[in-house]
């Protein structure tokens, strides 16, 4: 999906199997959660109280998407934003938000030359950082750190467990060849759980809490 002429149809239908991959991994489910945990900290919803959420590398918007379905629900004042270098995948998710009647407000961003804006209460992101080398993943940690008062990362953990799940799990939910081939790569270019302790410590993030999730991902939670 990083492929620049990749072309728009094969890179939607990629990006529909994501959404199935993070709604069975329960991605979006973990953002929801750390927004209530923040409306619980500040004494629940107040009509003069709207929280920020930043997902960074949004793609299609899925888990934006989700969040603000599950906000609007629940009546919790949320303004949700994503970023994305992807015209194709930006273009994506804004018809996804308007299909599913949700306010969302997506924009383009190159997170490693532009980095990111800040004043948000929480900066995520699922999935990206093993697009990244070592030095680009632990930049964009700090960077979310700085943006936000909250950072939640979710991503892939490398080992051959992880490799069989995405080789064996795409095949089953999708026919997208994009899906496929990017997947099992995806695996072998991601960070183990002591990497991940690592990019966290070295971007400064103290306190930083970072566990092994199903199906073989890393959750990183850090608050301010």
């Amino acid at each position: 999906m990083d492929a620049p002429d990749l072309d728009p149809s094969r890179h939607i239908h990629a990006l529909r199997t994501l959404a199935r991959v993070n709604l069975i991994s329960g991605v979006g489910g973990r953002v929801w959660k750390e927004i209530l945990h923040l409306w619980r900290e500040r004494g629940g919803p107040k009509p003069d109280r709207v929280l920020r959420l930043l997902d960074v590398a949004c793609g299609g918007g899925d888990v934006v998407v989700y969040v603000a379905s599950r906000a609007r629900a629940a009546g919790l004042p949320l303004e949700v934003h994503g970023c994305d270098s992807s015209p194709v995948a930006l273009e994506h998710a804004r018809c996804e938000a308007e299909r599913r009647g949700v306010a969302a407000q997506f924009f383009a961003r190159d997170v490693l030359v532009e980095g990111l804006p800040g004043g948000y209460d929480l900066v995520c992101s699922s999935l990206f950082h093993h697009h990244l080398s070592r030095e680009d993943a632990v930049n964009l940690l700090r960077s979310m750190a700085h943006a936000g008062r909250s950072v939640l990362v979710q991503d892939l953990l490398r080992g051959s467990l992880g490799y069989v799940l995405a080789w064996s799990g795409l095949r089953l939910l999708s026919r997208s060849d994009v899906a496929h081939v990017d997947g099992p790569r995806s695996v072998r270019a991601a960070f183990t759980l002591r990497e991940a302790r690592g990019m966290a410590e070295e971007a400064g993030l103290l306190g930083a809490v970072v566990q092994r999730a199903w199906p073989e991902r890393f959750i990183l939670r850090w608050r301010r």
